[in-house]
């Protein structure tokens, strides 16, 4: 349904002194602090897990050597959405509008949702990260991720802890624990710490004390004097859960975003009524292949 003069009756008057409501400040792109962006072609993307070998076994003298297997493990899939939004004016409502032009105010607030949409996806991640499954059967922070030749490991931590300097030690005393599919340990560290707003003041105390925080003692505060967390923390506003607590890796294929189609926005004149229509239009999908991306705590 278009928006027609009985809806905008006040810019129709003279006397008006201001229009307000769309001309707030917004959160920024949240969800590139914690996901890499690439393009895509395809309807969706797929990528693999690649199993390597196991330990390497000693060979007896004039025995034979052991042969060992690798394969694919699971499959993470992204699937490209469709998200658009659009607005319509009626003729007589862009013609009698006394104070600015309908269509540049509607546009920019048309941009704003689309970018509200696109953080909350990708936010939507994080979210979920305690309740849905991903490529390996398991929720993205979960203690017991499957490994192809059995056996588990943990990206959450066992009880689950509010953010403090203890349970964040313990964050990135697991994440040196990772392992890869055949069991073996691999070298992953913390790279930033990924929070909701309402604990953001927790965050900066435990990063930025240059002495232990909420103790008598004298002592360093060793997450910052080893730099365990170089990126130190963000912020992001649309993670709706209020203790809930992440610790981003350097895991290499971890957080993606896939572009199908940038945003592009467009407009035509309806020959029978006379409406102005305008429309936003993109494609993208917000996922992960390498759950080793990530360590959450959803609080206690």
């Amino acid at each position: 349904m278009a928006i027609n003069r009985a809806q905008l009756a006040k810019e129709l008057e003279p006397g008006l002194n201001a229009l307000f409501g769309l001309e707030y400040a917004r959160y920024e792109n949240e969800a590139a602090q914690i996901f890499s962006q690439e393009s895509s072609d395809r309807a969706f993307e797929e990528e693999v897990m690649l199993v390597g070998f196991g330990e390497a076994a000693v060979k007896p003298e004039g025995a034979a050597v052991d042969f060992d297997t690798a394969k694919e493990s699971f499959t993470a899939r992204y699937v490209h959405d469709t998200i658009a939004l659009a607005f319509a004016l009626t003729e007589e409502a862009v013609e009698d509008n006394l104070y600015d032009t309908l269509s540049a105010r509607y546009t920019k607030a048309l941009a704003r949702s689309m970018a509200y949409t696109k953080q909350v996806r990708g936010a939507n991640i994080l979210n979920t990260a305690f309740a849905t499954t991903g490529g390996d059967g398991a929720t993205l922070a979960s203690t017991t991720h499957p490994t192809t030749f059995g056996g588990n490991w943990s990206n959450r931590s066992a009880t689950d802890a509010d953010l403090n300097e203890t349970s964040l030690e313990q964050a990135l005393i697991d994440i040196a624990g990772f392992i890869d599919e055949r069991g073996l340990k691999v070298a992953m560290k913390g790279r930033k710490m990924i929070i909701p707003v309402n604990i953001q003041f927790v965050a900066d105390r435990i990063l930025e004390s240059t002495l232990r925080v909420g103790t008598a003692d004298n002592d360093i505060n060793a997450i910052k004097n080893m730099g365990m967390l170089p990126e130190g923390y963000v912020v992001n506003h649309y993670l709706t859960d209020t203790d809930a607590w992440f610790v981003k890796t350097d895991c290499p294929n971890g957080f993606k975003h896939f572009v199908r189609a940038a945003l592009a926005t467009g407009m035509e004149g309806d020959f029978d009524t006379g409406n102005m229509r305008y429309k936003a239009r993109e494609r993208y999908s917000f996922g992960y292949s390498d759950p080793r991306c990530v360590y959450g705590s959803q609080g206690s």
